[in-house]
C-alpha cells in the first residue's frame, strides 16, 4: 500500500512538473533580436498555400531561410512555392542567394477520412514531424489552417517542453473564417504564441486573438 502511495505521489509530481513546464514555454515570450530569422511554413492544398505566399511576399529577406512543409502528396503546393520563389529572385536579385527547402510529411487528415482514423493518421504525421522540427530548429513557425500545421506546431511545442529551443508559433486564421475558427484555429488557439484573426467578429469570440484587419 505504501508502495503504490509512493508511485501515486511521485507520478503526481511528474504530472505537475510537467504541466508548469507547458504553461512556462506558452507564456514565454522573451526573443533575442537578430539579423534573420529562421522561419517554416506551413502549406497547404488550394487556398491555405495562396493565402500563405501572399503573407510571405510582404516579409523581408531577413525571415531565412525558409523551410516550407507540405503534405507528400501536395504537388500543387510545391509548384506554388517554386513559383513563388523564382518570381521573388526574379523582382530583387539580392533574393536569388536566398536559400529555401521544401519538406514533405503524410497528411494529418485525407479528403473525407473518416475522424476515428484521423487520429491514427495525425499520430503518424507528429512521429515524423518531430524529427524535422528537431533538424531545422526554426525560430519561427508561421500557418494559417491545413491540418499538416498541427502536428508541426505540437511538435514544435514539444521542442520548447524538451528545452531544446523556444520556437515563437503564429498562427494566422483563413480570410474565409469570419464567424467561427476552422478545427485547426480551435486546436492552435491555445498553443500559439500568436494568434491572428481577420475579422472583428472573431476577435469579439476571441479576445486574446490579434486583430490586425486584412492581412492576404
Amino acid at each position: 500500500m505504501v508502495c503504490v502511495l509512493i508511485l501515486a505521489a511521485a507520478a503526481g509530481a511528474v504530472a505537475a512538473l510537467l504541466i508548469l513546464r507547458i504553461w512556462v514555454v506558452l507564456r514565454s515570450r522573451d526573443f533575442t533580436p537578430r539579423e534573420s530569422l529562421s522561419i517554416l511554413v506551413v502549406a497547404g492544398s488550394g487556398g491555405h498555400t495562396t493565402e500563405i505566399l501572399r503573407l510571405l511576399g510582404s516579409l523581408s529577406n531577413a525571415y531565412s531561410p525558409r523551410h516550407y512543409v507540405i503534405a507528400d502528396t501536395d504537388e500543387m503546393s510545391a509548384n506554388k512555392i517554386n513559383s513563388f520563389e523564382l518570381d521573388r529572385a526574379d523582382r530583387d536579385p539580392s533574393n536569388m542567394y536566398t536559400k529555401y527547402y521544401i519538406h514533405r510529411i503524410p497528411r494529418s487528415r485525407e479528403v473525407r477520412q473518416s475522424w476515428p482514423s484521423t487520429v491514427f493518421t495525425t499520430l503518424h504525421s507528429m512521429w515524423l514531424s518531430f524529427p524535422l522540427i528537431h533538424q531545422v530548429k526554426p525560430d519561427l513557425v508561421l500557418c494559417n489552417g491545413p491540418g499538416t500545421c498541427v502536428p508541426i506546431c505540437v511538435s514544435a511545442l514539444l521542442l520548447g517542453i524538451l528545452g531544446i529551443k523556444k520556437v515563437i508559433i503564429v498562427y494566422v486564421e483563413s480570410i474565409c473564417r469570419v464567424e467561427t475558427l476552422s478545427l485547426s484555429g480551435k486546436i492552435l488557439f491555445h498553443l500559439s504564441d500568436y494568434f491572428i484573426v481577420q475579422w472583428p467578429a472573431l476577435k469579439e469570440k476571441y479576445p486574446k486573438s490579434v486583430y490586425l484587419g486584412r492581412i492576404v
